[in-house]
């Protein structure tokens, strides 16, 4: 008998409370990359992710509804809701999905900064600008967002003291892009082709 109530009480004070806490987290991380698709355009993995998300979210509410005496259910709920964020985030960053646009400003030279970039085979515009107080070059580059690091360390080599700036692109049509490939010969990028915009 006594095994028994210990059991139940497992169950409901520890059991339920992990589990609703693991579906939280899975649901909100999967809630958090539709938010990217959405913003990137990839409707079909958007809606995708939205299906699994709204299933694993009605499960764990699910048992909070059977469970609304236990106050640990809601504790996990909340601790799984907030690194679920923490995690969507990190993983969002990881995969660096998207294009971004990167805009150079400098009094300098920029000849050796628009030769590094074109050694990267990173397509590049120039523009010549009238700034506050003197002339200055303007710098444009469109690159995929698992580049923009890689972007930033050239400008900050060639150009330290230039002033910069990111900006999202939410659609290109044609343009000039690194040929490079992911581990494995594999561009990741084609990975998502066939979902981006419906396609």
């Amino acid at each position: 008998m006594e095994a028994i109530i210990f059991n139940a009480n497992t169950m409901t004070w520890v059991v339920i409370p992990v589990l609703i806490f693991l579906a939280r987290i899975v649901d909100v991380t999967i809630g958090t990359a539709r938010v990217i698709f959405v913003s990137r355009g990839y409707k079909l993995l958007a809606a995708a992710t939205g299906f699994f998300e709204v299933l694993i979210w009605l499960l764990a509410i699910g048992q909070i509804m059977k469970n609304l005496s236990n106050p640990m259910c809601y504790i996990a709920y909340a601790s799984g809701f907030a690194l679920g964020n923490y995690i969507g985030i990190t993983l969002a960053e990881k995969m660096s999905l998207g294009t971004v646009l990167i805009q150079v400003m400098t009094n300098r030279d920029p000849s050796n900064l628009i030769n590094a970039l074109k050694e990267k085979e990173y397509g590049v515009t120039t523009v010549q600008a009238q700034g506050a107080f003197n002339p200055v070059k303007l710098v444009f580059t469109i690159v995929p967002r698992k580049h923009m690091n890689e972007v930033l360390s050239i400008i900050q080599k060639h150009n330290p003291k230039s002033f910069y700036t990111t900006q999202e692109i939410a659609s290109i049509a044609k343009g000039f892009f690194p040929s490079r490939k992911g581990i494995g010969g594999i561009r990741f990028t084609s990975l998502f082709k066939p979902f981006r915009k419906g396609k």
